[in-house]
């Protein structure tokens, strides 16, 4: 028996009259009391099913009995449709399979939602993903995402690069985030963990001598969940011995074009352009800048060091940003809660009415000299924040990209990349009290930075880079540090103990004394480029099969409480309270 001689999406004029069979789900169906209509679907699109009464006497009388998401296999001939008939909407549109045979191969319960629906709850939509699968949407998505690592590989095969996998199970290294821990069986007492990123074996293939290595990762990362941040991720992974930065970024530019082309037929402009670090946060307060609208911040802290205003004269940066638009004061109130809710202790502005004139209870404390320096064209305000450092570009960086969403600023249909350089190494915890490190404590110091980067952390540079495209962070990486001394210093800087390095680390500081070449790469998340690509503003959208918010999968109830007797073989045994009441499940 033949199920399918095409894929429903596939027939086209050129068919006409050839007999073929086609297979799938009833997408919807209509009944002209003797004729019916059925629109068969699978992934590759529909095909108008026709049951006239006249020519197939019993497909038509199964035609009745057909509900929405019933598998269906029918066999006719091709034929075209009336003029008056023609669907230009659908690459189908122009024929139709007059049925001869039909067979409901699989009848479906009544659907707990229809697959045209708009607006159905996420934990329902989550709870029967094997029907939210079916969605135009999501077919779209995970094609496209298909479509995308194809892209990718080719791209890296093309580079040199060998495709190697690296292990799931591993050991507990500070990466950053919480592991995710595995409890060993004939190990009793001891735990693998699965890994946040391939970072130290990527490293040590690299030493192992496989000089140009990449794969698409899983990794997993126990962290509260957002819209843009799940807890197993998908990334590609890429390392390569004596690193060539120019051609890794060339190599990356050279990927994103292909799976941009691939997939959406749309050609960038490469390459891309570069900014510092220090240079994003300047303009505009943010290390992944959107640059699809201008909005960039200026300073003000020189021109406002002996203002009358006290609240900028005595702050460390004051720095502002220029609005086309005269905000009225509630207007004002909601940006300055926006503010407020970044961490500003207020939020001051000057407006400059369709006159001409200011309107601010700031300006009277101003000078002749200030006031000229925030003039603007009538129509526009000035918002400003005075802090530290940090808190202004947190503050001044959110309203920027608020004010780009609320007043339309955006080109939606623009793709703007850029590449971030010269990050900071380090950032003080102040719940740590410690030093930490800002990529990861692999990153080596940028040159010029290799005998003080320990001694004057605050002002160190990391050999480090990150991609945004429109305001996202989709890649991210740096070079390695390939000298075990220089390892040793900046565990010992991340307070690291000797012994503690050692337990955690021994054999990545091994590998390193024994010939490790200079090596760098970089990492890709392809959920958050799948993100951007697909234009969905939640992550989940563009995986398979997510967990909620919670982390809970809805529909198979994951995770679960597992047998005592599991347990007892495993060497662990529950305290009094936890594991009583399972995980909500969304069900």
């Amino acid at each position: 028996m033949t199920w399918r001689d095409l894929m429903c999406g596939e027939v086209r004029p050129e068919h006409v009259g050839q007999r073929l069979t086609l297979a799938g789900w009833a997408d919807s169906r209509r009944d002209h009391g003797g004729l019916v209509f059925v629109d068969l679907r699978d992934r590759t699109g529909i095909c108008q099913l026709v049951l006239n009464p006249e020519r197939a006497p019993e497909a038509a009388k199964t035609g009745h009995a057909i509900r929405n998401e019933f598998v269906l296999r029918a066999e006719g001939e091709v034929v075209r449709r009336a003029p008056e008939a023609v669907n230009p909407n659908i690459p189908t549109g122009e024929v139709e399979l007059q049925v001869d045979t039909l067979e409901i191969v699989s009848a479906s319960t009544p659907l707990p939602f229809q697959l045209d629906e708009e607006n159905v709850d996420e934990t329902l939509r989550l709870r029967h993903r094997w029907l939210d699968l079916r969605r135009p949407r999501m077919q779209r998505n995970i094609g496209l995402r298909s479509t995308m690592v194809s892209a990718i590989r080719r791209t890296m095969e093309s580079g040199g690069f060998l495709e190697i996998e690296t292990p799931i199970l591993f050991k507990p290294t500070p990466e950053g985030a919480r592991d995710f821990i595995v409890p060993s069986r004939l190990q009793t007492g001891r735990f693998f963990a699965l890994p946040q990123s391939p970072q130290i074996l990527k490293q040590l293939l690299v030493i192992g001598g496989f000089d140009r290595y990449f794969q698409i990762a899983r990794c997993f990362r126990d962290e509260d969940l957002r819209a843009d941040r799940v807890q197993e991720i998908t990334q590609l992974d890429v390392e390569m011995a004596f690193p060539d930065q120019e051609f890794l970024f060339t190599l990356m530019e050279r990927m994103i074009q292909s799976a941009w082309r691939d997939c959406l037929g749309a050609e960038l402009e490469a390459p891309f352009p570069r900014l510092t670090w220090a240079e994003a946060d300047a303009r505009f307060g943010s290390d992944k800048p959107d640059l699809r609208f201008e909005l960039e911040l200026e300073d003000a802290t020189e021109i406002t060091r002996d203002s009358q205003f006290g609240v900028f004269a005595g702050a460390p940066s004051v720095r502002f940003i220029r609005v086309p638009q005269a905000f009225s004061r509630a207007e004002l109130e909601r940006l300055e809660e926006v503010a407020k809710e970044w961490g500003a202790k207020g939020l001051a502005y000057l407006v400059w009415d369709e006159e001409g004139e200011v309107r601010s209870p700031i300006a009277k404390f101003l000078s002749e000299e200030e006031l000229a320096h925030f003039r603007c064209d009538p129509g526009y305000s000035v918002l400003f924040a005075a802090d530290e450092p940090a808190m202004v570009s947190r503050v001044l960086g959110a309203l920027r990209l608020h004010l780009g969403r609320e007043l339309e600023l955006i080109d939606d249909e623009a793709w703007k990349w850029v590449w971030i350089t010269d990050f900071p190494m380090f950032e003080w915890s102040e719940e740590d009290d410690r030093w930490a490190a800002v990529h990861h404590p692999f990153t080596r110091p940028a040159p010029g930075f290799e005998e003080t980067f320990d001694t004057d952390p605050a002002n160190a540079l990391a050999h480090a880079y990150d991609l945004i495209g429109n305001g996202q962070e989709l890649g991210g990486g740096s070079f390695r540090i390939h000298e075990a001394d220089i390892q040793a210093r900046v565990f010992s800087l991340l307070k690291l103990s000797p012994e503690k390095q050692r337990t955690k680390f021994g054999f990545l500081l091994d590998a390193l004394a024994m010939g490790a070449p200079p090596h760098g790469g970089i990492a890709f998340g392809i959920d958050r480029m799948m993100m951007v690509l697909a234009k969905e503003p939640n992550l989940r959208d563009v995986i398979a099969f997510p967990k909620n918010q919670a982390g809970v999968d809805p529909m198979s109830g994951a995770p679960s409480e597992v047998e005592e007797e599991q347990l007892r073989e495993l060497g662990i045994q529950l305290r009094p309270g936890v594991g009583q009441e399972s995980a909500p499940t969304g069900r």
